[in-house]
């Protein structure tokens, strides 16, 4: 988004087009993308819009750059570059404004009264003498109250719009500004520009940046040189990344700001003598972090060390061995010696690791753990990082799994997440089970082993060769090559997985093979010449060859795909499939807004966490219903949650996911278009972890020489972090 804010502002001007704001259509709730109908100065037709940028107000007076684009679904529209906004002149333009419900107390009546009596000069009134409202028929002094506070707040908001504009940037933050900062907003942007960046959602450096420079800011100032560290760092984060040497993070910076490394080098140095960046020394290397990261990372290490030290004897009369062989013995249950040493180690050890690739008998082992250790009354959480992942360990355990946030009781208070379980207050538990721990990031780490009490067990489960997390750090596989923390890995692969193509399938990837490849059985390959009918294939296969084989769509199969872009991407793959398996009907409510039409009945999924709807990343559901104010999304276990329209930026189309967002979930049966287009993501551990994800079937339809690139490409970047260093070092 910053890319494209800053593209829109020194982008040349192609067509410019002014007129007033008919009413909005779309508008995303992270102020990403709007669409809205606007009459033409002096015409009577009406133009659709579409800019990247929150929804101007019904009323206003917009000035628009931009172009003309025809869209193949919804015809032409005018495609806004930026935009420039004044407050309505016109009679008909006030009374449109005032009606659109932007001022509490006046509603299309009330606003046609407003301004029958007072003309052109009502926006002056509601500014200069609020009280002459009085004279309006229907107004007294708690409907004046109500509008005078409402309009001030609009007052505010257009002083704040008009700041920006005459500073060239785009008045549509002036909302999430003046949220932030209220009446101190106009201060905060002239004096310190930068807070902006750290403390308003969805506003980056390089829009805090280009208010400084309108400010005339010197490109070495301080402040300046400050905020594009944390920028870089912040972008560095986002790559997986804990930290990064120092020499790479200049140059970053360097480049972003338009100055000499040497000055950054500077800047560094001065943060790091006021602790607002924090170092570790690493050999020859100097390595920066993020404050946070630094905290969570050291964290992280000193409480596994703890517990590892300090975990309570479950039953120090028996060895821990030969206690998992009499209960196997009593259960006629039959465990191989590498299970057997996974469950005493769960018994023995205050930490614990278990990871194996799929048809290694994980599942058999934590059901195992999780018997025994009922036996001797322990305590047991169950819990994954994903609602799927928890579900599926639910599924697999006959017991209770949770999100790590439902566990942590987490909730969204003032745009921050609080963990009600914490230090003060730990879990109440004994022992507590994480699948799926490959997904974790060491924030989400760092605040899960806050809260659990010393003398408590952990036992961490995952499969290291999946993909990383997509947040910072790679926990599990720092904690498996520190070798302080006790661990099995589960490498023989059972009878009865020997049998299944997908498990013979992924161990063949993972050791870097083509696996055997047939246009039938549970691991197929169906090769196509080019993208286009690979995505056709796709779509032709969920549409009509799985209801032919008793199987749903919807609910028995997942698309997924390696990139969102191209033919065989996510965002198009959605399209089509939506299409194809839920298309428009006249008595099928649909909305339409952006680049998404939302029907009843469509798959969905939420693309953020949502602590007051308690909907989290990634949670599937169904649209159920859908009217004028909003739509209803019928989520697992009976959970129905409702959307404003404001709000369904938070929701996609799930028809097609990418592969990272499938990670801790199962389906019976996986499609997966492979073909030469998306090579940048084609690697081994995204294709086997596509792979698992299947119980009964896997499809990959697509080239052979992808398929190839994706099984030969061994290549994963190295994320820049200490974990592992710091628990060897302190084991």
């Amino acid at each position: 988004m910053e890319a494209r804010q800053q593209t829109l502002l020194d982008m040349e001007i192609a067509e410019a087009l002014s007129g007033t704001v008919e009413s909005v259509v779309f508008s995303s709730d992270d102020g990403a993308f709007s669409v809205f109908r606007l009459r033409p100065d002096k015409q009577n037709s009406r133009v659709t819009v579409t800019a990247p940028c929150e929804a101007p107000l019904v009323g206003q007076q917009l000035h628009l750059q931009g172009d003309w684009v025809q869209h193949p679904r919804f015809g032409q529209q005018f495609k806004a570059r930026s935009l420039r906004v004044e407050a309505p002149s016109s009679v008909e333009g006030i009374a449109r404004f005032l009606s659109s419900g932007v001022v509490e107390g006046i509603g299309p009546a009330m606003a046609e009264r407003i301004t029958k009596q007072f003309g052109k000069d009502t926006l002056k009134i509601l500014e200069e003498t609020p009280s002459r409202l009085l004279e309006v028929a229907g107004i007294g002094k708690k409907t004046l109250e109500k509008i005078t506070k409402s309009y001030q707040t609009q007052s505010e908001l257009r002083d704040i719009m008009l700041w920006l504009e005459t500073h060239g940037i785009s008045g549509t933050f002036a909302g999430r500004i003046y949220k932030k900062y209220s009446s101190f907003s106009i201060e905060v942007l002239e004096k310190h520009p930068y807070r902006l960046a750290r403390e308003v959602e969805g506003i980056g450096f390089l829009t805090a940046d280009a208010i400084a420079k309108s400010l005339g800011l010197a490109a070495a100032d301080e402040a300046r040189l400050e905020a594009g560290i944390d920028y870089a760092l912040g972008q560095i984060a986002m790559a997986g990344h804990c930290c990064i040497p120092e020499d790479p993070l200049a140059e970053k910076a360097a480049k972003l700001l338009g100055v000499e490394p040497a000055a950054v080098r500077e800047a560094i140095g001065r943060a790091l003598a006021a602790k607002r960046l924090s170092v570790e020394y690493e050999g020859a290397e100097t390595l920066i972090y993020p404050p946070q990261l630094y905290r969570a990372e050291t964290r992280v290490a000193k409480k596994l060390l703890l517990l590892k030290q300090k975990a309570m004897d479950i039953d120090p009369s028996e060895d821990p061995l030969e206690l998992v062989r009499g209960w196997a013995r009593a259960g006629e249950m039959r465990l191989a010696p590498t299970q057997e040493q996974a469950v005493a180690s769960a018994i023995a050890e205050g930490v614990f690791v278990l990871t194996g690739g799929p048809g290694t008998g994980k599942t058999t082992v934590v059901r195992a753990m999780i018997d025994l250790l009922e036996t001797e009354g322990m305590r047991i959480l169950l819990g994954a990082p994903t609602g799927r992942a928890a579900k599926r360990l639910a599924e697999t355990t006959g017991r209770e799994a949770v999100t790590v946030h439902r566990m942590l009781e987490a909730q969204g208070v003032g745009g921050q997440v609080l963990f009600s379980k914490n230090a003060d207050e730990p879990l109440d538990t004994d022992i507590i089970i994480l699948d799926e721990v490959s997904m974790m990031d060491i924030l989400l780490m760092d605040h899960f082993l806050e809260a659990v009490p010393e003398g408590a067990h952990i036992i961490l489960v995952g499969d290291v060769d999946q993909l990383p997390a997509v947040g910072p750090g790679s926990v599990l596989k720092d904690i498996l090559r520190s070798g302080a923390i006790p661990s099995v890995c589960l490498t023989e692969v059972f009878r009865q997985a020997e049998e299944s193509g997908i498990v013979l399938g992924a161990h063949a990837i993972n050791l870097g093979r083509i696996p055997k490849l047939a246009h039938s059985g549970d691991f197929q390959f169906w090769e196509f010449p080019d993208a286009e009918m690979t995505a056709a294939k796709v779509v032709s296969f969920c549409a009509d060859y799985l209801p032919k084989l008793g199987l749903s769509p919807l609910t028995d199969a997942q698309v997924l795909s390696p990139m969102h872009r191209q033919v065989c991407g996510v965002d198009s793959l959605n399209r089509m499939l939506q299409e194809a398996l839920n298309p428009p009907a006249p008595t099928k409510a649909e909305y339409r807004g952006g680049a998404l039409t939302f029907r009843v009945g469509d798959k969905v999924m939420q693309t953020k966490n949502n602590y007051t709807k308690q909907v989290f990343n990634g949670d599937i559901g169904f649209i159920t219903d859908l009217d004028a104010g909003g739509i209803e999304v019928a989520f697992s276990e009976g959970l129905v949650v409702s959307y404003e329209k404001s709000e369904l930026g938070e929701l996609t189309l799930a028809y097609a996911m990418s592969v990272h967002k499938s990670q801790g979930s199962e389906y019976p049966v996986i499609v997966l278009p492979l073909v030469p287009g998306h090579h940048i993501m084609l690697q081994r551990n995204l294709l086997y972890t596509a792979v698992t994800r299947a119980r009964r079937c896997v499809i990959l339809m697509g080239s052979r020489a992808a398929l190839n690139t994706a099984v030969e490409n061994d290549r994963t970047k190295r994320r820049y972090t200490l974990l592992a260093e710091r628990l060897h070092g302190g084991s």
